[in-house]
């Protein structure tokens, strides 16, 4: 009960003004008081109050749209984690394999690293507390990992090579989760930044990133958001700021109890003139569409790829007591040409079920891309249409871009089914393609890093092998995967690729693994192809 009456009391306050006006407003409040006292106190059974209370704040959510939620203080702390930048722990790279954790890499001068812990060790106990074989949980194994920094952590490692136990005493630091996977020049005066999600040092990463390929000879840009969900709006403002001009308009929100809020470009990018092109698909949402709607409004870059999720919603975080917290909508943001590019939520989203509401009409919302697959969207461009209503004009070129719905890209790139089948499909399921790697890894790492110095070297010259191939057969036939040969042909140049690709991260990083697997994405290739064919000229003339 007092856990509500603080709730009530936070959001009557915020909002007394417009309950003056309104005095049904207050006695919808009154209502809700009466409702849970009478349940905690006159019901035939106890109950928990505080579960009683999280249930009714979730059901009146889910009335309203499908991005103002509730979660509790587990859950607040372990979101904000990936978005503030940083967590405390031992700072390695990991992969549960059969049961037991192995160490892709340690966080290079971090704590592991600092002790001597390896790329290629196994941690089998923390703190005298068997992980290895024992059918526990990455979560579980994540808490006893991490903790506050300065704290101590003792881990039982097994090393290849050596007999016994190896023990370490780790020292627990702040860890950072950088936001971008990669940074590097493509092709000569092409550089290409892929961005996985808009977080508190997004733009500091991205500055010194792109100063970084600016020395080594950039004139172009591929920026990929490809995947990106979002993150914090400030970070995409600082992000669109690097390349545009003074006083453009990036983004402007408006609600009905929040004012218009303009937000312009300061004009100190470092990146204003070169050509831009923004690769995004159908996962690229929120704060990847405000910075891909700037860009594509101003006619400063071409988008490359496929519709993009259609998120245009403002939430606002509301602190509770306990430390759960409320995300609620408080406003739409618009792009540049004034496009709001939230798809539909309410029962405008259900035409052929105009009475869904609720959490009905939440759940017809999550199936949309789902809806896209199977209308044929992401084959097929002509497959999309737009309402003359949703039609703007960007704002040099005056090209027409439509809202309602994400951010329609330039050029169309289809999802690529030529190289996907459902044996390959089952492959990475159950985890065949990465255990053989880290199996590959395991007998040949002292001779990779011997024979490969460089990465350059690595990428020109490494090949996948048919022991390793053979491995991988052997490995689906141990998980029941039914051998399919035309399948198998059909998705083998892939397969090889990831492989490939998996042992360039585990001997290198990310970056080094986006050089390989980026020769099978198609929206990368026809991001080079709108570069080197004038094609990029035709649509944004010079």
């Amino acid at each position: 009960m007092k856990k509500l009456l603080i709730f009530i009391i936070c959001i009557y306050g915020g909002m007394a003004s417009m309950q003056a006006q309104n005095t049904g407003n207050a006695a919808a409040i009154r209502k809700l008081q009466m409702a849970e006292f009478a349940i905690a106190n006159l019901y035939v059974d106890s109950v928990d109050e505080n579960k009683l209370v999280e249930e009714a704040i979730i059901r009146m959510l889910a009335q309203l749209d499908p991005h103002s939620t509730y979660n509790n203080a587990e859950e607040v702390k372990k979101m904000n984690e990936p978005l503030q930048g940083n967590f405390e722990g031992i700072g390695v790279q990991f992969q549960m394999i059969e049961d037991t954790l192995l160490i892709i890499q340690p966080v290079s001068n971090g704590p592991s690293e600092k002790v001597g812990i390896l790329a290629g060790d196994r941690i089998v106990a923390v703190n005298d507390s068997a992980i290895a074989g024992v059918k526990m949980s990455t979560e579980d194994i994540m808490t006893r990992l991490r903790g506050p920094k300065d704290s101590e952590v003792k881990l039982t490692i097994v090393r290849r090579g050596v007999d016994d136990p190896l023990y370490f005493t780790v020292k627990r630091d702040k860890i950072p989760i950088l936001s971008l996977d990669a940074s590097y020049m493509i092709q000569p005066k092409i550089g290409y930044i892929r961005i996985n999600r808009f977080g508190a040092t997004t733009a500091e990463e991205f500055t010194a990133a792109l100063k970084e390929l600016q020395k080594q000879g950039m004139k172009d840009l591929i920026l990929d958001l490809q995947g990106n969900g979002g993150g914090y709006l400030n970070a995409a403002i600082d992000l669109a700021n690097e390349f545009l001009q003074q006083k453009e308009l990036i983004v402007y929100t408006e609600g009905r109890a929040a004012q218009r809020s303009n937000f312009y470009a300061k004009g100190t990018g470092n990146f204003k003139n070169g050509r831009l092109v923004v690769l995004v698909d159908e996962y690229s949402a929120s704060a990847s569409e405000i910075v891909t709607g700037a860009i594509q409004d101003w006619d400063r870059g071409v988008v490359v790829g496929r519709r993009t999720f259609g998120k245009g919603l403002v939430q606002r975080p509301i602190d509770l007591p306990d430390g759960s917290m409320i995300r609620l909508t408080i406003a739409r943001y618009y792009t540049p040409s004034g496009r709001c590019i939230q798809k539909p939520y309410d029962h405008t989203a259900n035409l052929d079920n105009p009475r869904l509401q609720g959490e009905d009409t939440q759940e017809k919302y999550n199936m949309d891309l789902i809806e896209r697959f199977n209308r044929g969207e992401m084959m097929h461009a002509d497959s999309i249409h737009f309402p003359d209503s949703l039609k703007n004009s960007t704002k040099k070129l005056k090209r027409t871009v439509y809202g309602g719905g994400g951010i329609m890209p330039d050029y169309f790139v289809p999802i690529d089914t030529t190289q996907y089948t459902d044996y390959h499909r089952n492959l990475v399921a159950k985890g065949v393609v990465i255990k053989a790697t880290t199996k590959y890894i395991e007998s040949h790492r002292k001779e990779l890093q011997e024979q490969y110095k460089k990465f350059d070297s690595f990428n020109n010259k490494f090949e996948i092998d048919e022991q390793m191939l053979a491995d991988i057969r052997a490995a689906a036939d141990k998980e029941k995967i039914e051998f399919n040969e035309e399948q198998y042909n059909k998705s083998l140049p892939l397969i090889k690729t990831q492989l490939k690709a998996l042992i360039a991260r585990d001997l290198w990083d990310m970056n080094e693994y986006f050089q390989v697997i980026n020769t099978t994405n198609n929206s990368v290739q026809q991001a080079l192809k709108v570069l080197n064919e004038k094609i990029y000229e035709k649509k944004l003339p010079l």
